[in-house]
C-alpha cells in the first residue's frame, strides 16, 4: 500500500491550544453491575475528547474508536475507568475526558398493591485524566413529583404538583451504587415515581404528595443534607428542576459542595 499523507499531524502555525476535541454522540453497549448482584446491559451515547496542542492540525479521530473496539463488544465500569488513560496514550495528551450517558433499569413495586413495574433512570458516568490521575463522576437523573407548599397553605381546596428531575452528580472515595443515590433523591421529594399504579396506589401517592409539600429548594437541601452525612461521598452538586403545572417556566435549584 502505497505512504498516504498524514495531515492530522501537519504543524499549525495559529499557536491556538484545543481543549477539547474528539467524538460525540457515538452508541456503545456497556455492561452494568446492579446492587442486587445481576448485570445489566444496556447502550450508552458516549463522547470522547482530548486536549490538542496549539503545534498540530488535528487529532487522529479513528484512535477513539479503537481504543473502545480493543475492550471486546461490551464495556464494563472498569474498563470505562481506563479509557482515558489509554486515550492519552494513543493521542499523546496530556488529558482526556469521557462521557458515557445510558438509561439503567430499576424494578419497583408499587406502594399499596405492590404491583411490580420498571423504573428508567438516566445515569451519566463522567471520567477525566490528567497525567496519570483519574476522577470518576457518577451522575442520575430522578423523576419525581413536588407538590406547593405555597399553593397547599393558601388554597381552599387541593394545591397545585408538578413532576421535577433531580440531577445528583457525585464524586466518592469507594464505589457507590446507582439504586442508593437514586433512593436518596427520591426519599427527597414530596412522592417518588412509579412506572405501575393501581387505584389504590394513585390514591396514596397523590395524598403522600399532599403531607409532604417541597419547594426546588427544600428539595435540593434534603438532597444535600443526606449527601453531607453520606460517608462515601466527597463531593456533590445537586440541581432540582421542576416543569411547573401553573406556570410556563421552570422553578430550578442547585448546590454544589466539596466535603472537607
Amino acid at each position: 500500500m502505497p505512504d498516504l499523507t498524514d495531515t492530522q499531524n501537519e504543524r499549525d502555525d495559529r499557536q491556538i491550544p484545543i481543549d477539547r476535541v474528539g467524538v460525540k454522540s457515538l452508541r456503545y453497549p456497556v455492561e452494568i453491575r446492579d446492587k442486587e448482584n445481576r448485570t445489566q446491559h444496556t447502550v450508552a451515547t458516549v463522547s470522547l475528547a482530548v486536549d490538542l496542542p496549539h503545534h498540530y492540525k488535528g487529532t487522529h479521530m479513528s484512535r477513539f474508536v479503537e481504543v473502545m473496539n480493543a475492550h471486546g463488544p461490551c464495556l464494563s465500569v472498569r474498563d470505562i475507568s481506563q479509557i482515558p488513560l489509554e486515550l492519552i496514550g494513543r493521542l499523546d495528551a496530556q488529558k482526556a475526558h469521557i462521557d458515557f450517558r445510558f438509561p439503567y433499569f430499576i424494578e419497583k413495586q408499587a406502594p399499596v398493591s405492590g404491583s411490580p413495574g420498571m423504573m428508567d433512570y438516566e445515569v451519566t458516568f463522567e471520567v477525566e485524566a490528567m497525567g496519570e490521575a483519574v476522577d470518576f463522576i457518577v451522575r442520575v437523573e430522578v423523576p419525581v413529583t413536588t407538590l406547593c407548599p405555597c399553593s397547599k397553605a393558601i388554597s381552599a381546596r387541593g394545591a397545585h404538583n408538578q413532576r421535577g428531575i433531580v440531577t445528583l452528580a457525585v464524586r466518592f472515595t469507594s464505589p457507590i451504587w446507582i439504586e442508593d443515590l437514586v433512593r436518596l433523591v427520591e426519599d427527597c421529594a414530596s412522592s417518588e415515581l412509579y412506572s405501575l399504579l393501581k387505584r389504590p396506589d394513585e390514591k396514596f401517592v397523590t395524598e403522600e404528595a399532599f403531607d409532604n409539600p417541597v419547594f426546588v429548594e427544600d428539595l435540593v437541601r434534603g438532597v444535600a443534607e443526606r449527601a453531607n452525612g453520606h460517608e462515601q461521598i466527597t463531593w456533590y452538586r445537586v440541581e432540582a428542576e421542576n416543569f411547573e403545572s401553573i406556570h410556563n417556566h421552570n422553578a430550578w435549584a442547585m448546590i454544589e459542595k466539596a466535603k472537607a
